[in-house]
């Protein structure tokens, strides 16, 4: 984090005044690459005996990052420097992996080494595929992916030097000697597929297919989802693509709730898979990865194509709980980016698997076309969203709702991966500790039992 120093011209600072005793604090004014400046505070309870006031951080920066970055006014994110729709296009998930951890685009040798890595890290430990059978059949498969991913802190104990510079290393088979960092990384990228589609099929009661290691990377979970021992799979290379974009495009997202969780857990120095656990427990959150399974739920509580002016009109009126879902964005002011990618993608999709005759698909794609020529939606700029089509495009591919979180996490993996290497790495980091209004009692006798009324 840059640091104010006396020479910092006025002009450089805002000052903050005391109205009940007048004294005044200068508050240093930082700038970034692009985004809105900050002014740095962390010597204001020092200099003041006050606290900030901000609930849910929606004025605060916690951190400084060089990875993600969002203008919501403008609909723009930017994975290092470089525009979602872009990578999208024309990058792979992996490819795209690469760049948040390291910053850069790869050469072909160093894409084709992390390929390989990662290849070699599918597999998970057979001890590890037991531990699903302590779950009940009907569990949430979030449920059983917080429990299992927390549990490979227990099989890689050995990530230790999460606090020196990582050069400690460790050896896994297949591997030569890599950075205990850099390994913890591999093996959550390379194991979160399998792990989720273990959830998936132990929850069916189908056989765990184990992965492939001459299939791609969302070939490969595509293969694991849907294979059976008793006859081949095709990937369609269709759905295929469109799931690597729903990937990318939800590789990372700033500094939001879950990404924070596992900022906030690894500041303690925790096993980092016990850092992505409970950045997948944050994500399960309705408010948060749940939005996609939302969408589902109530394009069936609409239920056909002729509901839909009702529900429209319930919709609009303030008075009424009913909210249309995957409609507009807390971030994204105009539109989502990632929605206009994955507009076309879903089109895609549902003309390669003549899908027309599903109704609750025609009931997306009529309510898509009402909501966007709708006055009321067009004005309050309520387009849909990134959950809105990838619920859709999820749906027509065969996963089950309560699936559609699970792939939000094992995307966002290595973006919670990516920002707790980055907060690991910087030396100006402490262990999170916010602060709080206390509005409770204060200090107080204690009564004995039989003297309380």
């Amino acid at each position: 984090m840059p640091k104010a120093t006396k020479d910092t011209p006025p002009e450089d600072a805002a000052t903050l005044r005391d109205g009940t005793n007048g004294t005044t604090t200068a508050l240093q004014r930082i700038e970034g690459t692009i985004g809105p400046a900050v002014y740095d505070i962390r010597k204001l309870y020092a200099e003041t005996g006050h606290f900030t006031y901000d609930p849910a951080f929606m004025s605060t920066a916690s951190c400084e990052s060089k990875i993600t970055f969002i203008d919501g006014d403008k609909g723009v994110l930017l994975y290092r420097g470089y525009p979602i729709e872009v990578l999208a296009e024309r990058s792979d998930f992996l490819e795209v992996c690469y760049l948040l951890l390291n910053g850069e685009l790869p050469g072909a040798d160093e894409m084709a080494t992390f390929r390989r890595r990662v290849v070699e890290h599918t597999m998970v430990h057979e001890q590890l595929s037991f531990l699903y059978r302590g779950f009940r059949r009907d569990a949430h498969p979030m449920a059983i992916l917080v429990g299992v991913v927390g549990a490979l802190s227990a099989f890689y104990h050995d990530e230790e030097d999460r606090r020196s510079d990582g050069s400690g290393s460790a050896v896994e088979a297949g591997d030569s000697e890599l950075p205990r960092r850099e390994l913890a990384s591999l093996r959550l990228i390379a194991k979160m597929p399998t792990i989720s589609a273990m959830a998936y099929k132990y929850a069916i009661g189908q056989p765990f297919i184990y992965p492939r290691n001459d299939l791609g990377y969302v070939d490969n979970f595509l293969h694991m989802m849907f294979a059976v021992p008793s006859e081949d799979y095709q990937v369609n290379p269709v759905l295929a693509r469109a799931l690597e974009r729903i990937f990318i495009l939800h590789a990372d997202h700033e500094q939001n709730a879950s990404t924070s969780t596992v900022r906030l857990a690894g500041s303690s120095g925790a096993n980092p898979f016990g850092c992505i656990a409970a950045g997948i427990a944050c994500l399960w959150g309705p408010a948060h990865g749940g939005a996609n399974e939302a969408v589902l739920r109530m394009l069936t509580e609409i239920g056909s194509v002729k509901r839909i002016p009702e529900y429209l009109a319930k919709a609009k009126d303030k008075g009424d709980p009913f909210r249309l879902m995957g409609f507009g964005h807390r971030v994204y002011k105009n539109f989502d980016p990632r929605a206009t990618v994955l507009r076309e993608t879903c089109h895609e999709v549902l003309n390669e698997l003549d899908m027309g005759d599903d109704p609750i698909l025609a009931l997306a794609l009529e309510l898509e076309h009402i909501a966007r020529e709708d006055e009321y939606f067009v004005k309050r700029k309520l387009y849909p969203n990134v959950d809105f089509y990838s619920g859709i495009i999820l749906r027509a591919m065969g996963f089950p709702t309560a699936m559609f979180t699970v792939l939000f996490a094992l995307a966002r993996t290595v973006g919670w991966i990516a920002q707790w290497k980055e907060m690991i790495e910087d030396p100006t980091q402490k262990i999170g500790r916010p602060r709080q209004l206390y509005t409770g009692y204060a200090e107080r006798d204690y009564v004995p039992i039989e003297a309380r009324g």
